[in-house]
């Protein structure tokens, strides 16, 4: 019998970071085998996200192991996040050793300010795709996207997605399709409006409104720093 090898996968934590974003995927890679999962942030103190409660890190910047997959989950605290140096330099320094340099919602504009996706084609949450030439992407419709070693992914619980599809690259589809299985991930929503696609115009126009127009605007302000 031969031991598993290990795989460091580092998930980059910041104040404002959308929990489901991280949560999501981690709880697939969780399953892994070999997988050792790390919560890097500048510092140990605990990380506020955008639910009401707060994430303790494993690691600060300077202690983290290097990763073998890179994550990045996204969140409205993206906009603050894309302009601290140290949270960009630890995503250029962890994306050069890793084997896999990934992201969840918004996570892609921090990927990007690092200079990771130059060129390449990505994703992000709906709300944001009009962005993604700021920082050299081209931005193609899908849910996971992968481009060479660069795995975006679209709004929140397309984590899971991304999650599972990198599993099935490094362990096979057994592997994945197992761990699916176990979480349970077998999705049947009350309405078919994830998206706007397939959302009643409405019901678009009215969280465009109340969220993402401004949300938006805050972050190509940012990524315009």
């Amino acid at each position: 019998m031969t031991d598993t090898p290990e795989t460091s996968i580092v998930f980059l934590l910041f104040p404002g970071i959308t929990q489901l974003d991280f949560t999501a995927p981690a709880q697939a890679l969780c399953r892994m085998p070999g997988a050792k999962l790390i919560g890097a942030a500048k510092s140990l103190d605990p990380i506020a996200t955008d639910s009401g409660f707060s994430i303790l890190p494993t690691h600060d910047f300077g202690s983290a192991p290097q990763a073998d997959i890179l994550c990045v989950p996204g969140g409205h605290g993206v906009t603050e996040a894309l302009n601290d140096t140290a949270t960009i330099d630890f995503i250029a320094r962890q994306a050069a050793g890793a084997a896999w340099v990934t992201s969840v919602c918004t996570g892609a504009f921090l990927l990007g300010r690092a200079g990771l996706l130059e060129g390449k084609r990505a994703t992000t949450h709906w709300g944001y795709t009009h962005l993604l030439p700021l920082v050299g992407a081209v931005h193609e419709a899908a849910r996971v996207v992968e481009d060479g070693n660069v795995v975006t992914s679209g709004g929140v619980t397309s984590g899971l997605d991304f999650a599972l599809t990198l599993i099935a690259r490094l362990k096979g589809d057994a592997v994945a399709q197992a761990i699916q299985l176990a979480i349970e991930y077998d999705p049947a929503p009350p309405f078919a409006g994830g998206h706007p696609d397939r959302a009643p115009d409405a019901v678009t126009a009215g969280l465009k409104a109340r969220v993402y127009d401004a949300a938006a605007e805050r972050m190509e302000a940012a990524l315009k720093v």
